[in-house]
């Protein structure tokens, strides 16, 4: 799908917003009973707590929780309805995570009310017992469909999905994640079954847009975003299964300036996003709900976090 026909699908278009500051966006529409939704996304956060160094080579003085959560509550304030959701590998890489063991990340992040996350191969980085212990600490749900607990501690934990109601609009977001067999040591993962995503990705949305009549369904991916093997990527499962509207993803820490709209088996286009990694962007995009339509994409944005 190029461009012409994503902006033809999307209503406005993909208006690349350098701030989110005080100027909000433009009303959605003028039918006064349309309804807007704001959905805000990070992937593969990799316990960057503190910005990077000033004198970092890359990315310096960018990142950083504090000035994600200050962008993120001049959202809200701006916004009547937004999700805030995130496509794992919240730990490893900082000694923030070498210490605290995760503890750290989940509660600032349950401090900004991140609505869900799916789980990344990084967060079996201290294997079931380490994941186990913080669950806790976060009081947001963590959604994967593609793995099987049974029979480990981590049985009952998780959910496949979860629907969301903003201003009588259900949106469905489900999770996927990769397969840890020879990128997660054994032991990390013990009895844990890995599930084939597409499979499972069908089932997922039957389930939302049948019995639980979802009007936007939501993939929160830890697949990664494109492989040039056979390995089931983001831009594959958008070709192979119908039906989701946005893939949310990770892994493979990839900076799209836009979402990248991949036609599906039924013609109706599922939009890609990733925002690269470390916390240095926040994502964002705005849909549109007006009675007997499609929701449609108002505008995107990839927001870097650097001094608010």
């Amino acid at each position: 799908m190029d461009r012409r026909e994503f902006l033809k699908y999307s209503g406005l278009g993909a208006a690349s917003l350098g701030l989110m500051g005080a100027a909000a966006l433009p009303a959605a529409a003028a039918d006064k009973k349309a309804v807007r939704l704001t959905i805000l996304h990070t992937n593969d956060m990799h316990s960057r707590i503190e910005p990077f160094p000033d004198n970092a080579a890359q990315w310096a003085g960018m990142g950083g929780m504090a000035r994600r959560a200050t962008l993120i509550e001049q959202v809200r304030k701006q916004e009547p309805n937004v999700l805030l959701l995130d496509s794992g590998d919240i730990w490893q890489g900082t000694p923030y995570f070498n210490f605290f063991q995760g503890e750290l990340e989940y509660k600032l992040m349950s401090q900004m009310a991140y609505d869900a996350s799916t789980l990344g191969n990084h967060d079996f980085d201290n294997g079931l017992e380490g994941l186990h212990k913080q669950l806790p600490n976060a009081t947001f749900p963590f959604l994967i469909a593609n793995y099987d607990f049974t029979g480990t501690m981590l049985a009952g934990k998780f959910q496949p999905y979860k629907v969301f109601e903003k201003q009588g609009i259900r949106i469905g977001v489900f999770g996927l994640g990769i397969e840890m067999a020879g990128l997660v040591a054994d032991k990390n993962f013990g009895a844990t079954k890995y599930l084939d995503p597409v499979a499972v990705a069908k089932d997922m949305v039957t389930k939302l847009r049948g019995a639980e009549k979802c009007d936007l369904v939501i993939c929160l991916s830890h697949l990664g975003y494109k492989y040039e093997s056979a390995k089931i990527d983001d831009r594959k499962l958008a070709a192979q299964v119908s039906g989701i509207d946005l893939i949310l993803g990770g892994h493979t820490h990839t900076f799209l300036e836009q979402p990248e709209p991949i036609a599906s088996p039924n013609g109706h286009p599922t939009l890609v996003n990733q925002v690269g990694w470390s916390g240095i962007n926040l994502g964002r995009l705005d849909y549109t709900f007006e009675r007997g339509s499609r929701p449609t994409v108002a505008a995107t944005a990839v927001v870097p976090i650097t001094v608010v």
